[in-house]
């Protein structure tokens, strides 16, 4: 079984500051991390491929500015993926469609039988990707997974819904999943495994298609915390309606 693992790097902060466009996060003096909803990704594909005991094989794949993919890259190969792809792109996509059309047309001839990705990234949360990239590629789509049974030519996911409950599906392979936190306990890394990773296969591509996006960022900004007081005086009836206004007119709460 060949397995793809989308793996993100994302800013690790502490305090945000705003670039001078305000459509992104100044980065000049970031570290980045591999996004912690792919580390459960991660760790739940190569235990699929432990489970099988065959000639099954773990993929990583992350895209961004060569510099940071490489460091997420030797994260997850130190941590048991067999190989690795990287795209290439210095591009800021907010686009969730655009990404995905991106990571489609350049795995495509991988031909992957299982394709899972974190739930969502830290830094956009938009949770789209493992759905668009399924459909691109005409793979069966689960969510939300916080369960896998592989079995021949199909895959039951445990799917967490609201109030406490969760659903087996099953569905065909080939199949993109998204996986969700708390599913599995990631590994941690040896010395050497990380000096393993240096010698696996990373195959570096780039992108050259034209980048179209639908949609981004109008304005980046951190909310302002402000407290405001407001007494209201009068007799009952006054304070009342005046009440109802507010939840009306400023909160919205009611119609």
């Amino acid at each position: 079984m060949k397995i793809a693992v989308l793996t993100k790097a994302i800013p690790k902060v502490k305090s945000l500051k705003i670039d001078s466009s305000e459509t992104w996060i100044d980065d000049s003096d970031v570290q980045y991390v591999m996004n912690e909803h792919d580390t459960y990704a991660l760790e739940e594909a190569i235990l699929t491929k432990e489970k099988l005991n065959n000639n099954s094989e773990v993929i990583a794949i992350t895209m961004g500015p060569r510099n940071r993919s490489n460091q997420i890259m030797q994260e997850a190969l130190a941590k048991g993926a067999d190989s690795g792809i990287i795209i290439e792109n210095d591009n800021k996509i907010t686009d969730p469609l655009a990404f995905a059309k991106i990571f489609a047309e350049q795995i495509k001839d991988q031909k992957f039988d299982l394709i899972m990705c974190g739930l969502a990234s830290y830094d956009l949360g938009s949770g789209q990707t493992s759905v668009l990239i399924g459909e691109l590629l005409g793979m069966t789509t689960a969510t939300f997974a916080i369960g896998t049974e592989i079995g021949e030519n199909y895959i039951k996911v445990k799917k967490e819904l609201e109030s406490g409950y969760s659903q087996w599906i099953k569905m065909s392979l080939p199949a993109s999943i998204s996986i969700q936190s708390g599913l599995n306990n990631p590994r941690y890394t040896s010395i050497k495994n990380v000096m393993n990773a240096k010698n696996k296969k990373v195959i570096i591509k780039k992108v050259e298609q034209e980048v179209v996006t639908m949609q981004g960022f109008t304005k980046f900004f951190v909310p302002q915390n402000e407290k405001q007081t407001e007494f209201i005086e009068g007799n009952v009836d006054v304070i009342s309606d005046k009440i109802i206004s507010i939840f009306k007119e400023d909160l919205k709460l009611i119609k």
